[in-house]
């Protein structure tokens, strides 16, 4: 495979996290919010502890993955979460 093809596939893969990231988020809002990779979950959203861990779940429930708690306290913002995951993902 060459390198743009691989470069293509994982600009895919991480496209396909961030949307199934940012639509189980939008969900979970109570009310629609614009999301960015700079939206930082807990001070822009207003997400509790509580909200964030079950968040993460349901997002480990859909990709398959386990985020380490050390993992989760080192993300402020979405982009932060789908560089974790997508790193995760890739070393499944």
């Amino acid at each position: 495979m060459s390198e743009g093809a691989i470069r293509n596939q994982m600009t895919d893969q991480t496209n396909e996290v961030r949307d199934i990231i940012f639509g189980t988020l939008q969900a979970a809002l109570p009310q629609a919010r614009p999301l960015s990779g700079d939206t930082r979950i807990i001070e822009d959203l207003g997400l509790d502890s509580v909200a964030v861990m079950d968040f993460v779940m349901e997002i480990e429930d859909k990709l398959d993955i386990s985020v380490p708690l050390d993992k989760i306290a080192e993300v402020e913002t979405l982009g932060d979460l789908v560089a974790t995951v997508q790193r995760l993902k890739q070393a499944a």
